[in-house]
C-alpha cells in the first residue's frame, strides 16, 4: 500500500513553507501527499505581504474531497489564521479517518509576520489540542499559548511542555530551534516521560520552513507506520540534515528556505 499524508495548511507563494513546504516534505520521504489549502499568502524570502482566508465552507469541501476518497494515513495541521477555519478543521478530523495528526500551531512566520488571529489562539487550543496525537510549538508558540515568558532553560521547557499536556495534547514536541547555545535541544514529552533531542546549530540564516518541515517530516514517518517516538527522532535528522545543506541553495534575497531534497539532489550535502 502507498503511505499517503495530509497537510492542512496554509500557502507560501515562495515554496519555502507550508503546503509547499509540506509537500515536498513528503515527497522525501517517500510518501504520497494530499493537501487542505486553508490560508493563501503572498510571501517570499523577504516576508508576508497579504493573507486571504478561503470560506470555512471551502476548507471543509477540501477536506470531504480529500478524506471521502484516500486512505489516509497521517495528517499534519499548520497554518489555520482565523476561528471559522478552525472550526471546520475541527469538525472534519473528528468525521473522517485522519491517521495520527500533527499539530504545529503556526503563529509567526520566520520573517515575524502574523500569521494566526490573535482571537483565534483560544480556538486553536480548546478545539484542536485534545484532536492531536502530537503538538510541535517553538519556544515562542509554547510562551504565547500560555501566556507567559519564553523558556530559557530546559527546567522551564519540561514545565511549559507538561503545561500544555494539561491544556489536552496528548504528546508535545517543543522545539528548542530559538534557544541560544551551540546546540538545538528539543524536548519529546509524553504520558511516559520526557526525552530531550538535541543537534549542534549550523550558522545559517536559510531557515525558512523549518517549524513546518519537521512537522511534516513526523506526519511522514508516522504515515509509514513509525511509532510516535521514532517518528520524532526521524524528523529530528531529517531538519537538522536539511539545514545544514540549505546554503546549498540560492533562493532569494531573505530567510532562504531548507533544502528539502538534500538528499536527493546532487548538491545536497
Amino acid at each position: 500500500m502507498t503511505a499517503i499524508a495530509v497537510t492542512i495548511a496554509g500557502s507560501d507563494s515562495g515554496g519555502g513553507a507550508g503546503i509547499q513546504a509540506d509537500l515536498k516534505t513528503f515527497s522525501a520521504l517517500g510518501v504520497y501527499g494530499a493537501s487542505v489549502i486553508t490560508a493563501l499568502t503572498a510571501q517570499n524570502t523577504l516576508g508576508v505581504s497579504a493573507i486571504h482566508n478561503p470560506p470555512a465552507d471551502f476548507v471543509a469541501a477540501q477536506m470531504a474531497a480529500v478524506y471521502g476518497d484516500l486512505s489516509v494515513d497521517a495528517t499534519k495541521i499548520g497554518m489555520l489564521s482565523v476561528p471559522e477555519t478552525i472550526d471546520a478543521v475541527a469538525d472534519g478530523l473528528k468525521r473522517y479517518r485522519t491517521g495520527p495528526v500533527v499539530l504545529d500551531p503556526v503563529m509567526v512566520a520566520a520573517s515575524g509576520d502574523p500569521l494566526l488571529a490573535e482571537a483565534a489562539v483560544a480556538d486553536l487550543v480548546e478545539k484542536l489540542l485534545p484532536l492531536a496525537t502530537v503538538i510541535t510549538p517553538n519556544l515562542h508558540e509554547a510562551a504565547h499559548i500560555l501566556r507567559t515568558d519564553m523558556a530559557t532553560t530546559e527546567g522551564e521547557m519540561e514545565q511549559q511542555a507538561r503545561r500544555l499536556m494539561d491544556l489536552g495534547a496528548q504528546a508535545v514536541l517543543l522545539k528548542g530551534g530559538h534557544g541560544v547555545g551551540t546546540h538545538s535541544t528539543d524536548l519529546f514529552l509524553t504520558g511516559a516521560g520526557a526525552t530531550w533531542l538535541s543537534a549542534p546549530r549550523h550558522a545559517t540564516q536559510n531557515t525558512h520552513g523549518t517549524g513546518c518541515s519537521l512537522s511534516s517530516a513526523m506526519a511522514a514517518e508516522l504515515a509509514k507506520g513509525q511509532a510516535l517516538a521514532e517518528a520524532v527522532d526521524a524528523a529530528k535528522d531529517y531538519i537538522t540534515r536539511a539545514i545544514r545543506a540549505a546554503d546549498t541553495l540560492r533562493i532569494g534575497a531573505g530567510h532562504g528556505p531548507v533544502h528539502h531534497f538534500h538528499a536527493l539532489w546532487r548538491d545536497g550535502s
